[in-house]
């Protein structure tokens, strides 16, 4: 069956064709004007102006010249106290050298002025294209949220916006993988390390689809499933700074080693205290489910400069 629109929508829909026609027009045309406003375009209009200004000034240097020439040389037109007058000015003795120095001084001031005016100039300019090509971008930015159609589908402009997104989110991800990849290297190469228990791998690091809404989507460690009671060692020579029973860790330590830091979570007991000094392969706790858990396994995290790291880049498990 044919479905019958109204007058109303059909105005509507002429009014959202032109306003798209219109932006359109509009963001080409301020694009094709801020890729003319060049710092060289902005340049040559100002050394322009200056040229056109000198010339100005020449031309009336001339024009009181012929008066002058024609005052005193003209008999008719002019009195004779008029005359005098002029010849009276002409023949004032002029110091020449104080002149052309005078002059000098004079058009090396303009001419810094004018350099400074033009520097200052170009950086407003700079500044005003810059402004404003932000200010496109969002402005477009804004109107790209994508009109959804008479099938409910978003628009191509909506699907552009979220390619993007998912290239800037993919770069991001590239940038974050390639640091902790150097951050995993320094620790294999600068400090020995062996698992702390013998389990297997629940969950591993990084994004995740848990099936209990308690449960991060993002996991900064590993969880290894154990029975109650498996006992838990170092991985690695180095120093408890925190034993607490606080948060979602449960009971947990962290053990520290240089920049690094290895946290024991979900712990049943814990053997030691802060500021004890731990040998590697040292009995330090047992697997627990304390804190927030689905059943008991050691969450294993390693921190470089405050930057978690997936323990897989660095043990097998």
């Amino acid at each position: 069956m044919e479905k019958t629109i109204s007058v109303e929508e059909r105005i509507r829909r002429a009014e959202q064709r032109y306003y798209n026609s219109n932006l359109e027009y509009n963001y080409t045309r301020k694009n094709n004007e801020i890729k003319k406003e060049t710092p060289q375009n902005i340049k040559s209009k100002i050394k322009n102006k200056i040229v056109i200004k000198l010339i100005k000034e020449i031309i009336i240097c001339l024009v009181i010249y012929i008066v002058f020439y024609c005052i005193i040389n003209n008999n008719s037109l002019f009195s004779n106290d008029v005359r005098e007058k002029a010849k009276e000015i002409l023949s004032i003795d002029i110091n020449f050298a104080n002149l052309y120095s005078n002059t000098k001084c004079y058009i090396l001031k303009l001419w810094e002025d004018m350099k400074s005016i033009e520097k200052n100039h170009i950086d407003e300019k700079i500044t005003e294209t810059t402004n404003r090509t932000i200010d496109d971008v969002q402005e477009n930015n804004e109107n790209i949220g994508g009109a959804i159609d008479e099938e409910g589908n978003v628009q191509e402009n909506s699907e552009q916006v979220s390619l993007i997104d998912n290239e800037q989110q993919e770069n991001i991800q590239d940038v974050q993988l390639s640091q902790m990849e150097e951050d995993a290297k320094f620790i294999k190469e600068n400090i020995s390390l062996i698992k702390p228990i013998e389990a297997v791998v629940s969950s591993r690091y990084g994004l995740r689809n848990p099936t209990t809404i308690t449960v991060p989507k993002n996991h900064t460690g590993i969880d290894l499933a154990a029975s109650t009671g498996t006992k838990i060692i170092s991985a690695t020579d180095g120093t408890v700074v925190l034993n607490s029973s606080e948060g979602d860790f449960g009971k947990h330590i962290k053990i520290q080693n240089g920049d690094t830091i290895f946290i024991y979570a979900h712990c049943s007991k814990i053997y030691v205290n802060e500021g004890d000094e731990i040998k590697q392969g040292q009995e330090i706790a047992e697997v627990g489910t304390t804190g927030n858990t689905t059943g008991p396994h050691l969450h294993f995290e390693i921190r470089y400069q405050n930057r978690t790291i997936d323990p897989e880049l660095i043990l097998e498990f």
